[in-house]
């Protein structure tokens, strides 16, 4: 029996449809919403960690001076330039005088002076002494005379007040002469106050340096504090080194590591921190420390870039995963762990990390189990997964 064109069309079209539909939900499956995600997995090892600290820090000196007058001044000169080394006591700058010269000399003459008014209250005393003297033996002659009858009492009398005058006169030459030398005393306490003003207007060096930039120049006046010379000791040299504070366990002074200049990338230099700071940065969550060079090298400015690694001890014997495996569900580290497909998540407990991407785990996992390393997208229990070799190479697979 001749079957009719149309049906043949309708069966062809039905066929056609099947085919299409089939196809569709094979792609769906395969690689689109449906299909199951993609993901790369490894098996935990067991082994010792070799922690360490890396950031990133800038050349600085330990010990640098701000050299300035005590009080307004305006620069006389400047003896040297930057870059230039400098000895303990050497003289760096000189402010202007003004008038202190001419104060000082005032004040020599007004010390000769008040010198020579103690010399004369010296003499007034020496002199109101004899007197003194005198007069106490007149009134002990004419005192024993008055006794036997030989002299009238108001003679007697007039020698005792004789010796009264004598004895005050000696009292206010006393105190003349402690005048004089308090004002003496005065006059070079100012005399020296000035002279530590004047001594003050030359900049000396505190200790051997070098001068790192010049702040004022010959002629500007500066304020009180303010810095004309800058100066550094070039044997206190080391880095200041910001740390990440969620990696920063263990971080204390003694730690050694190396040290890589701008300058010289290629180059490890070894050195140690010498001190943590007590004060993180909490805007940054990053804690600092300074770390010293062993040997200084040659060549070493302030300011440069450098990025230092420190070492830590070797973990003890522990389960290692990289770090990319440890994921956060509600504030919780764990792992996906891949079983015959399917995915189970395991809280973990972690600890020391290092540079090279591993993480010591503490607890949740044992050796050998495998767990996921990267998705494609986040997973959950009940995602359906594909382990493959790479997400790059898959998807690079895929491309036409």
């Amino acid at each position: 029996m001749k079957i009719p064109a149309q049906l043949l069309r309708g069966i062809g079209l039905g066929l056609l449809g099947l085919v299409v539909l089939v196809a569709l939900v094979f792609t769906m499956l395969r690689s689109g919403p449906l299909a199951p995600t993609r993901v790369t997995v490894v098996a935990a090892g067991e082994g010792r960690l070799e922690p360490a600290l890396f950031g990133i820090g800038t050349v600085e000196a330990r010990r640098s001076y701000l050299i300035g007058p005590t009080a307004a001044a305006r620069v006389r000169r400047v003896a040297v330039d930057v870059g230039d080394t400098v000895k303990a006591g050497q003289l760096l700058a000189e402010m202007d005088p003004v008038d202190l010269d001419e104060r000082l000399r005032a004040l020599d003459a007004s010390m000769a002076r008040a010198g020579s008014a103690v010399t004369a209250a010296q003499a007034q005393r020496q002199d109101a002494l004899a007197k003194k003297e005198l007069a106490a033996l007149n009134a002990a002659r004419y005192l024993d005379l008055g006794q036997r009858n030989f002299m009238s009492t108001g003679a007697v009398d007039a020698k005792l007040q004789e010796q009264a005058s004598a004895q005050a006169a000696l009292g206010a030459s006393d105190a003349n002469l402690a005048a004089a030398r308090q004002d003496l005393q005065r006059l070079a306490a100012e005399r020296a106050g000035l002279g530590q003003q004047r001594d003050n207007l030359r900049l000396l060096a505190p200790s051997d340096g070098v001068v790192t930039s010049r702040e004022a120049e010959a002629g500007s006046t500066v304020v009180a504090g303010q810095a004309v010379l800058r100066l550094i000791d070039p044997t206190s040299l080391w880095v200041r080194v910001r740390l990440d504070q969620a990696r920063a366990a263990g971080l204390s002074p003694g730690l050694v590591g190396n040290i890589a200049l701008r300058s010289q990338p290629g180059q490890a230099l070894p050195g140690k921190v010498a001190r943590v700071e007590p004060l993180s940065d909490s805007v940054t969550e990053e804690r600092v420390a300074q770390v010293a060079f062993d040997a200084l090298p040659a060549g070493l400015s302030v300011g440069e870039m450098a990025e230092v690694t420190l070492q830590l001890p070797v973990t003890a014997q522990a389960v290692l995963l990289p770090n990319a495996s440890i994921r956060h569900q509600a504030g919780q580290a764990g792992v996906w762990r891949v079983a015959e497909d399917s995915l189970q998540w395991l809280p973990v407990r972690v600890g020391a990390a290092s540079l090279d991407g591993r993480v010591q785990v503490l607890q949740g996992v044992r050796a050998g189990e495998r767990v996921v390393v990267h998705s494609e997208k986040e997973l959950s229990a009940d995602s359906r997964i594909r382990v493959v070799e790479s997400l790059v190479e898959s998807v690079v697979g895929k491309a036409p």
